[in-house]
């Protein structure tokens, strides 16, 4: 199995709705966020690229006109924690290329979520 991946970034506000009153996250802040989307397949193609990386231009391109700089209590259907914005991310992408099988959510150096069917 071969396994690629690549990172994306944008900046975007939130605040998390379900938590006590006095959670931090309830109030709105921001993140950088870093998008990490894994490829993989069984074989590679007659170049040896499980997909050309040019090809995942269209994820940044969607990125940028979708999430960066924007409040994403306002564009998102669902309470955006890293979580579901990891699931919500893979079911977007796997539409327009069929090898990604996974995608990671960093609000931080040190937090992390992965969604991976």
């Amino acid at each position: 199995m071969y396994t690629i991946s690549k990172e994306f970034t944008f900046s975007a506000s939130h605040a998390l709705k379900g938590l006590p009153a006095e959670h931090p996250c309830t109030r709105m802040h921001g993140h950088n966020y870093i998008i990490k989307v894994e490829l993989k397949n069984v074989t590679t193609n007659h170049i040896g690229f499980v997909v050309d990386y040019r090809e995942l231009a269209i994820i940044k391109q969607w990125i940028d006109a979708e999430l960066d700089h924007q409040n994403l209590n306002e564009v998102l259907p669902f309470n955006p924690t890293a979580e579901n914005i990891a699931e919500y991310l893979y079911g977007v992408f796997k539409k327009v290329l069929w090898a990604v099988s996974a995608v990671e959510v960093s609000e931080t150096e040190k937090t992390n979520a992965r969604y991976e069917p």
